[in-house]
Formats: structure tokens, C-alpha cells, sequence
């Protein structure tokens, strides 16, 4: 659907769309969170936080940077869902600095207090779901309020690793819960964004084979890899487990091959989705293989398989693929988008690679590295296409 006209404004045009504000402070979070973390696990660097080094690393980035991106996306998608306007100016600025305040609240909780932050960090998500909710039944768009039930999942999960962190010392199951949530998101969106835009450059570029259509086999691969995954949540060791976790890797695998991923090699913007998805079943394999080769394969490679690989990967390329169309850009990779890819899709394996061989510090501090190349990168090359007013309004301005 064509995007819906915004309402005259005189914020600027960073609050003229969610993705706008959300997607650039998403990637510089992501970037800046990585760059303190190396030196927070070694000691280098303390924060103000209550959280132990691990357990803010993780929650900066499974509840600081996910839902940034996440908001951006939905705020974005809920117009064209339901033929409203979007969420614009001083809702979405709102928005902006309740999300802001959660991470500083984070940083600094140790002097706040676990409960005040706790509120305010989880406010964010809160007033996401209610902002998106009421747009969407407002819309009397129906069957797009299951697209809520991750994220009022990951707010679920989230509420409860503050309790963990401050009642048990760590955070153990929310951390696998906030996970399991944003890959079935992904797993819900991917397939439908997927193959519509795989579909779309082949009817226009390549014509021939085209993406089996969603159906069945999409709706049971999505309802068994979540079963699987919230197994996973709160029974990891358990056999049952590791087989559920295994068929969602076996059904996504080939859920994956009809999309016609072979086909779009000669399209970075398309391939990367392909590639990028192609991590959740591996994330899902090495987890499930984990439950039963527990000395050979140690359960954070599916983690970081699923986090920096599938979620990482897949966030990343749909931001720059919304940030060049809905801007008014042409839907083409440059040199220096298809070096963020490159990016971060080493740091993916890097990150991979280094939880199955732990003693390899290198992978580490190079998948660290690539991490931060990609989403500061993303900043540099798309933060002023953020800030700016859509390309056709400018023109019409002009004239």
C-alpha cells in the first residue's frame, strides 16, 4: 500500500515517522553498548548499574536496542496495515525520550533503586504495545494484533529479568524468554516481508520460479518453533526440548529454501534478508544440539547464533532496506551498504565461532569489532537520510 501522507508539521522531520528517530538511536545504542562491553567484561570500565557486566550487556541489547528497532518498524508498518496516519511529533517524541530515560535508568540503577528503574525501563514497551494496539483496533485491523503477542512477550520477559537480576543476583530465563520472543517475531515478519519483496524483484528483474506463498506449512513451522522456544525458556535441559528445537531448525531450514533465496543473488538488498534468516535454523539446530551433546557444543553458540546472527542480521537489513524507501531513495545497495552487510554478517560468524571455541579470544574482539562497523556505519550512511524530509516532499516544498 502507498504510504499514508504524514499531517503539516513543525517538528522536524525526525518525528515525522517511528523509524525515523528509532532506527538511528537503535544503531548508535547498539554501536556504543558493544564498544563499552569488552571492557566492562574485563574489568576495564564499571557502570552506575546494578546489573552485573553480563546482565547489562544483554539487557542493553536484547531490551534497549530490539525494542528501538522494533518500534521504528511497527510504527512504520501500522499505517500501511490499517490506512492511518502514522504516530508523528509529540506522541512519538514521547516515545523517544521514555526509551531514552530506560537506558539511562539502566546505566545509573545501582544509585536509583531496581524498582524505580525497573518501572521506567519497562514503561517503554509498555506504551509501545498501547500505542500499537490502539492504532491497530482503531484500524479494525484485526489479524495484525497477533503480531503484538512477541512484544508484549518481550516486555513480559523483560519486566522479569530486572526481578531475576535483583532477586537472584543474574538474570537466567528472561534472558532466553526476551530471545525466544523476538525470533518468532522475526519468524512472523520474515515470512511475510521475505518473500513479498523476494517475489517483487523477480516479477520485475527475473522472471521464473517465485516464493511458495504463506500457508500451512508456515503457520505449523511458526507454532512448533515457538512451542519449541518456550520450552527452551524455561526447561532448557530437557530432551523434549532439544527435539522441539531441532524440528523448528529442520522446518525453518526448509520453510527458507521456497522463498527462492538462490535466485536474488545479483540483489544485495534482497539476498540479505535470505542470508540473514538463514541463522535462525542454525540458531535453533546448535541450541537444540546442545540438550544432547552438552560437552561438545555449549548452549551460548545457538544464543549468539539467534542474537547476533538471525536477529542482529535481519534488523539490520530491514532497516536499511525501510530507510532507503521510505525516505524516497532508490531500493539499491551501495558500496558502503553492502560493506554494513559484510559487517555484520562476520561478526555474526566471529560471535559464533567464538562461543565454540572459547579459548580463541580473537574471534571475540573481531566480532566485537564488526559488530560496532556495522550499525556506526549504518549510522554515517543513513542518519542524515533520517533527519531529513522524505525526498518527493523536499522537492514539492522546493517548488
Amino acid at each position: 500500500m502507498a504510504i499514508p501522507r504524514t499531517r503539516p508539521s513543525a517538528y522536524p522531520a525526525i518525528l515525522s515517522y517511528g523509524f525515523r528517530p528509532f532506527f538511528l538511536l537503535g544503531s548508535l545504542q547498539a554501536a556504543t553498548a558493544m564498544l563499552l562491553w569488552l571492557p566492562l567484561y574485563y574489568g576495564k570500565l564499571g557502570t552506575f548499574s546494578a546489573f552485573l557486566p553480563v546482565d547489562w550487556h544483554i539487557h542493553e541489547l536484547l531490551f534497549g536496542y530490539l525494542p528501538a528497532v522494533v518500534t521504528g518498524f511497527l510504527l512504520t508498518a501500522i499505517p500501511n496495515w490499517t490506512g492511518r496516519l502514522p504516530v508523528q511529533d509529540f506522541r512519538l517524541l514521547a516515545l523517544v525520550l521514555l526509551w531514552i530515560a530506560g537506558r539511562v535508568a539502566v546505566f545509573f540503577s545501582a544509585e536509583i533503586g531496581w524498582l524505580p528503574t525497573a518501572v521506567i525501563d519497562c514503561s517503554f514497551l509498555l506504551a509501545v504495545v498501547a500505542a500499537a494496539a490502539t492504532e491497530i483496533v482503531a484500524g479494525r485491523n484485526w489479524r495484525n494484533l497477533k503480531v503484538l503477542l512477541p512484544v508484549a512477550t518481550l516486555l513480559a520477559a523483560n519486566v522479569t529479568f530486572h526481578a531475576e537480576a535483583h532477586y537472584r543476583g543474574v538474570s537466567d530465563m528472561s534472558r532466553r524468554l526476551g530471545l525466544g520472543a523476538i525470533v518468532v517475531l522475526i519468524m512472523i515478519i520474515g515470512g511475510r516481508i521475505i518473500p513479498s519483496f523476494t517475489r517483487n524483484w523477480l516479477v520485475r528483474e527475473k522472471p521464473g520460479r517465485l516464493p511458495a506463498s504463506f500457508g500451512r506449512f508456515d503457520i505449523v513451522t511458526i507454532a512448533l518453533s515457538a512451542v519449541g522456544l518456550a520450552a527452551w525458556s524455561f526447561f532448557p535441559d530437557a530432551i523434549a526440548t532439544g527435539a522441539l528445537l531441532i524440528a523448528g531448525a529442520v522446518l525453518n531450514a526448509a520453510r527458507l529454501g521456497r522463498w527462492a533465496g538462490d535466485r536474488t543473488l545479483s540483489d544485495p538488498l534482497v539476498l540479505i534478508l535470505h542470508v540473514a534468516f538463514a541463522f535462525a535454523p542454525l540458531g535453533l539446530l546448535l541450541a537444540g544440539l546442545a540438550v544432547f551433546a552438552p560437552g561438545g557444543i555449549p548452549p551460548v553458540a545457538g544464543i549468539h547464533a539467534l542474537a547476533v546472527g538471525a536477529i542482529a542480521c535481519v534488523t539490520l537489513a530491514v532497516m536499511t532496506r525501510a530507510t532507503l524507501g521510505h525516505t524516497g531513495r532508490e531500493l539499491k545497495a551501495s558500496v558502503g551498504t553492502c560493506a554494513v552487510f559484510a559487517a555484520i554478517l562476520i561478526a555474526a560468524v566471529l560471535r559464533v565461532a567464538a562461543a565454540i571455541a572459547p579459548a580463541e579470544a580473537i574471534f571475540l574482539y573481531m566480532s566485537a569489532a564488526f559488530w560496532v562497523a556495522a550499525f556506526a556505519g549504518y549510522a554515517v550512511l543513513f542518519g542524515g537520510y533520517l533527519a531529513r524530509p522524505r525526498l518527493r516532499a523536499r522537492a514539492i516544498n522546493r517548488s
